[in-house]
């Protein structure tokens, strides 16, 4: 079952790589297939496009906005050590999810 806020929209936090224990970006969105779509055609200036960071490896879904964005923000405080575990307990070859996401076959970009 997918998690709603009260509007009806999927809120999650998510974490994007570069490649296996590559470069990690964290963010929290609302319209997860769409934001993820952005940073992989390189639509949005700024950090995901000057690293080539592409690859949806880890996301999680929230009830409630201001639940999400507290889970994004507790997270980017953390190491990078812990952000990996996170990754690795869920998606151990760091495989992209965005494929699956969508509804995709599986995709596996290079290392």
């Amino acid at each position: 079952m997918v998690s709603r806020d009260p509007f009806n929209v999927l809120i999650a936090v998510y974490m994007m790589a570069s490649r296996r224990h590559g470069t990690i970006y964290t963010g929290v969105t609302s319209r997860l297939v769409g934001r993820i779509s952005e940073h992989r055609a390189d639509l949005i200036e700024g950090f995901t496009r000057k690293y080539g960071v592409h690859r949806l490896v880890w996301y999680e879904v929230h009830d409630l906005t201001t639940a999400a964005i507290q889970r994004e923000k507790n997270i980017k405080k953390y190491p990078r050590a812990w952000k990996i575990n996170l990754i690795e307990r869920e998606n151990p070859h760091w495989d992209d999810l965005f494929p699956g996401l969508v509804g995709m076959n599986r995709q596996v970009l290079p290392e």
